[in-house]
């Protein structure tokens, strides 16, 4: 396993729509691990491929609370089935958008289709912090980040913050 490096705003990567993946294989369940280990080293509770340059329909995730026995996730080629009308407000973060936590309104449940690390295909109801990770890694999957829920204003100073901070910690 290997830590590999986030992709962070405002990168154009971030931006673009991942592929579908062919079938889940060692090589897969490799990028699963070492994204499992990256997010775990960062620390963050979600993580899809794109945020660290690979374009594939792939997310992790692991909600145990500190000192609770880790519970890893795995969604490969996530699909939501349904999503209810009660919407939840939950303050995000991002691995991808550093030290930047906003509230956002997304469906208070939702119901998803997947493939699990073993390649079998898998149907989950999700609901409170599952459903609000799971519909916020979902969005990287598509090119969206969190910021991009909230107002322009809002958005264009939290990344012209994050590009003076990658300015600041960049070598002359």
């Amino acid at each position: 396993m290997a830590i590999r490096e986030i992709i962070t705003a405002p990168d154009p990567r971030l931006k673009q729509v991942s592929k579908p993946v062919e079938k889940v294989d060692d090589e897969l369940r490799v990028l699963m691990d070492d994204m499992l280990e990256t997010m775990y080293a960062a620390p963050g509770i979600g993580l899809a491929a794109i945020q660290i340059g690979v374009p594939k329909r792939v997310i992790v995730m692991d909600l145990a609370r500190e000192g609770e026995e880790p519970q890893p996730r795995y969604f490969v080629n996530p699909e939501i089935l349904t999503t209810s009308e009660d919407m939840a407000v939950y303050e995000e973060g991002c691995l991808s958008v550093p030290d930047f936590y906003e509230d956002v309104e997304r469906p208070a449940t939702c119901r998803v289709r997947y493939l699990d690390y073993q390649g079998e295909i898998r149907e989950h109801d999700c609901d409170e912090m599952l459903a609000t990770c799971l519909q916020h890694e979902m969005d990287h999957l598509e090119g969206i980040l969190f910021i991009d829920h909230l107002s322009r204003t809002k958005r264009e100073m939290m990344l012209k913050k994050l590009a003076k901070q990658k300015k600041f910690k960049e070598p002359a």
